[in-house]
């Protein structure tokens, strides 16, 4: 399934929000996360299905200055 992340155009297989973060490689429990703009809890990416088209930014903390 065609999906943008962070601006950038992924194909994924996954069909729910949680699943497509492993598959894409964001496993850190530090995240933050936002689909078609509106910011999905970590509570509830499992319930959170994937549509064509959906637009995910990922946010994740950064050390330093």
């Amino acid at each position: 399934m065609h999906i943008t992340v962070n601006a950038k155009a992924h194909e994924v297989s996954a069909e729910t929000l949680d699943a497509a973060l492993v598959e894409l490689g964001f496993i850190s429990p530090a995240i933050a996360t936002a689909l078609n703009g509106q910011f999905v809890p970590a509570s509830a990416r499992s319930a959170k299905v994937l549509n064509i088209g959906d637009r995910l930014e990922v946010l994740a903390p950064m050390q330093g200055g």
